[in-house]
């Protein structure tokens, strides 16, 4: 079994990309309310809700566990994407490293893919990969897109 990999995963999304990446980026706040099934709350704790450098935790449900997130934005704005670097909690009483990059890339005009990029290395060998969080990330994502689609119609 490894002790370090990277999962990449592609989720096509029907929201823009502009849309998501704003929502991820900034409007983090929203997501109890959006994806309250995985998310149940959200608290800076250094910074602002869209600052590069800010650092946050997270209150989720993963494989039916309440569990907390603590993270460090990293943003590219370029790139439209968002990289939370694992800091404390949960996932990281298993892991020394845990990053996340959801990177929003434009397919059509309405029409975007969410490019998921876990890279992560074991704290112990005879703990398991993280592929429980690759799901919950890529659900997560997936999930955001209607709440995004009922917010573009709205315009």
């Amino acid at each position: 079994m490894a002790m370090s990999g990277t999962y990449v995963k592609e989720v096509p999304l029907k929201g823009s990309a502009k849309n998501h990446y704003k929502r991820w980026r900034s409007e983090n706040h929203l997501f109890p309310d959006a994806v309250g099934h995985h998310i149940q709350g959200v608290k800076v704790h250094e910074g602002d809700w869209d600052s590069h450098g800010a650092i946050k935790s997270w209150n989720y449900t993963c494989d039916g566990k309440q569990e907390v997130f603590k993270e460090k934005r990293e943003l590219d704005d370029d790139k439209m994407a968002v990289t939370f670097r694992g800091l404390e909690g949960h996932v990281m009483e298993q892991l020394k490293v845990y990053d996340v990059i959801f990177q929003f890339i434009p397919k059509t005009q309405q029409g975007c893919v969410c490019k998921v990029t876990m890279m992560w290395e074991k704290r112990y060998e005879d703990s398991p990969e993280p592929i429980n969080y690759m799901k919950f990330v890529t659900n997560m994502a997936a999930d955001m897109d209607d709440h995004i689609l009922k917010d573009q119609k709205k315009v």
